[in-house]
């Protein structure tokens, strides 16, 4: 494990610093382009001015010289044309203004380009850098329970460095060592349960912590592996009154006619476990129904029935089809409702049948309802259902 961590840690510090080095020569070509950008724009906006000035003293000394010419022409011809000559060139002197110049811009007024570099620069990024990076032996939080779950995991971490004080805790897991880190959770609560996991394969956990106030995270926590062995929850695919998602987890009750209850694969919920529903609400009735069920039976409207115990949208409890005298909460978007089982028996189990009674408790809403339901024959695994008779209900399943 030492040697392992040690590696990762060298392999994570050679990648981190490797990718500044890129990044900080592309930041400085990218500013080092930029000011000779402008080197460029100043240049061609000043020189322009001092170009035309320029053309125009050098268009009035060329004419000059002609007119120079032109009279050294003139006096050195004979007499006969002499007269001429000078009359012509006495006439264009008259309308060249040999005394004129363009206004030339004093030297104050020429921009002379410098480039201003700050050593400072150099001196904040030494004292970035040096206090940039640490390495830590100890991580502040660990990994401390999974739990099997049907088609999940549930996942508990622990803070063991009793000087740190955590404000949020980052889970990531994967599926196989080839395979990156995904964030699964990022929140102030010690567990977390991840779902959609497939059974039988190993997976990857690791969790880091973010200090109160503080913005960068905590070395990441030993991974550790975790597994688990209970196939998931699933609806049953077909029903005309429902469609499913990929997984089959999730139930959409939609605009169909037609009703009925809508089971389970199979009986996947065991006593001991805790089956969770979570729901998005549509238009309510009293024959919602979310419950468990011995067996499933083809025909009925909701599982307010005998063989069940149920609780309806609106709260109500069902027992065998009887209504309790104690009611939860009505079902809200977003809510989960709870059922957990234990058994507590009253006679002989056998093949043949007996007394048989399980302790049910049923949460929602941070209230519960504690009842017996005694049956006539033993069951180690249950079915799960839902009933709805308007559309726009989706229930989520763990």
């Amino acid at each position: 494990q030492i040697r392992d961590s040690a590696t990762l840690t060298r392999d994570v510090l050679e990648q981190h610093f490797s990718d500044l080095k890129g990044t900080l020569k592309k930041l400085l070509d990218e500013r080092l382009l930029s000011l000779l950008q402008q080197v460029d724009v100043i240049e061609q906006e000043s020189i322009k001015p001092l170009d035309e000035c320029q053309k125009l003293i050098e268009h009035g000394v060329s004419t000059a010289d002609d007119l120079l010419r032109e009279g050294e022409s003139a006096v050195d011809g004979d007499v006969g044309q002499q007269n001429e000559k000078l009359c012509n060139f006495t006439k264009k002197a008259l309308h060249i203004q040999l005394d004129s110049l363009p206004e030339v811009p004093s030297l104050v007024d020429v921009p002379c380009l410098s480039a201003q570099l700050d050593d400072c620069l150099l001196t904040i990024l030494k004292n970035q850098i040096f206090r940039h990076g640490t390495v830590a032996s100890r991580p502040p939080v660990q990994l401390e329970e999974f739990v099997e779950k049907p088609g999940g995991i549930l996942v508990r971490w622990c803070k063991v460095d009793d000087d740190f004080i955590p404000q949020d805790y980052r889970l990531q897991f994967r599926k196989s060592a080839a395979s990156p880190f995904e964030d699964v959770y990022v929140g102030s609560e010690t567990e977390f349960m991840v779902l959609h996991i497939d059974p039988n394969v190993d997976y990857q956990f690791r969790v880091c912590a973010r200090g109160d106030g503080r913005q960068e995270w905590s070395p990441w926590s030993v991974p550790q592996s975790g597994r688990t062995t209970l196939v998931p929850h699933e609806w049953t695919a077909g029903l005309e009154g429902y469609s499913l998602s990929s997984r089959r987890n999730i139930a959409l009750r939609n605009d169909s006619q037609s009703c009925g209850v809508l089971y389970s694969k199979a009986p996947t919920y065991f006593c001991g476990q805790t089956l969770t529903f979570r729901q998005t609400v549509g238009q309510p009735d009293r024959r919602d129904s979310l419950g468990v069920c011995v067996e499933q039976r083809n025909g009925d409207e909701s599982l307010q029935r005998d063989q069940a115990v149920c609780v309806s949208t609106n709260g109500a409890v069902f027992v065998n089809g009887k209504e309790m005298t104690n009611q939860l909460p009505a079902v809200t978007s977003g809510s989960t409702v709870t059922f957990d089982m234990e058994v507590v028996q009253l006679g002989p189990c056998s093949n043949e049948g007996g007394n048989f009674k399980l302790r049910v408790t049923i949460s929602s809403n941070n209230r519960e309802v504690v009842f017996d339901w005694v049956l006539d024959q033993c069951c180690g695994s249950l079915y799960f259902g839902c009933s709805f008779s308007y559309p726009g209900w989706k229930v989520l399943v763990f």
